[in-house]
């Protein structure tokens, strides 16, 4: 496929957030998304490794694509879940549930909704292209979990990976992607948990064992342009 850059953001400490997109046109788009979570490397690197096959494969059809590859880059380099403003980006979407209220630092909302400039781009590029659905890379224990128009989409992968499939976590996640993509864009997220590399398992491996599942969900265009 073939990418091109697109308008970038600007994190709290100036880094450029980049984005790129397919030429295809469409209603809606379909996003991939990584760091999140600036400490979160597995989810980075899954979607590094994904990204380069798609601009490496030029027999499938250009798709509706928009990546940004590292959302959170002051996060990324700091190795905090957190920007540089001490927020957590996946507790500052404007949902209806968003609340300043926070028991652990790590959840720190912010001062009000959307108050962050990573999310404030993001907002900005779905206002511009339109989501469909948008996979979120993210790090925890091996899960995909999923809202709005989106469990085939999981299940699918889950046939290759045999991640949890879950379409609650256990736990409220208030002001959260997940809420706010299926709240104001009546589309779905799935949040990608990549397990945590160790000793036992590098990061090559954790992209291995989803390799096959994400490349033939590309290759399945239906399953994901249905939603475009």
């Amino acid at each position: 496929m073939i990418f091109h850059q697109i308008q970038s953001g600007t994190t709290v400490h100036g880094e450029e957030i980049k984005a790129y997109k397919t030429d295809v046109k469409s209603k809606k788009y379909i996003y991939l998304l990584a760091g999140t979570h600036g400490d979160e490397v597995e989810g980075v690197y899954v979607l590094k490794e994904l990204f380069k096959w798609l601009k490496d494969d030029d027999q499938m059809d250009d798709q509706p694509i928009v990546v940004i590859p590292i959302l959170n880059l002051d996060g990324y380099k700091a190795g905090t879940r957190v920007n540089a403003h001490a927020v957590d980006l996946n507790r500052n979407y404007p949902t209806t549930d968003w609340s300043g209220e926070f028991k652990k630092d790590k959840y720190n909302p912010g001062p009000k909704a959307l108050s962050e400039p990573e999310n404030q781009f993001l907002d900005e590029l779905f206002e511009e292209y339109a989501p469909g659905i948008v996979l979120s890379f993210h790090t925890w224990k091996a899960m995909i979990n999923y809202n709005g128009d989106s469990k085939d989409v999981a299940e699918f992968l889950n046939n290759h990976n045999n991640y949890e499939v879950a379409a609650d976590i256990g736990y409220a996640t208030p002001g959260s992607l997940g809420t706010y993509v299926p709240e104001k864009y009546d589309a779905g997220v799935i949040t990608f948990e990549c397990p945590t590399f160790n000793d036992d398992l590098s990061l090559k491996q954790i992209w291995e064992e989803n390799e096959v599942g994400l490349k033939k969900l590309f290759e399945n265009k239906h399953l994901l342009t249905k939603l475009c």
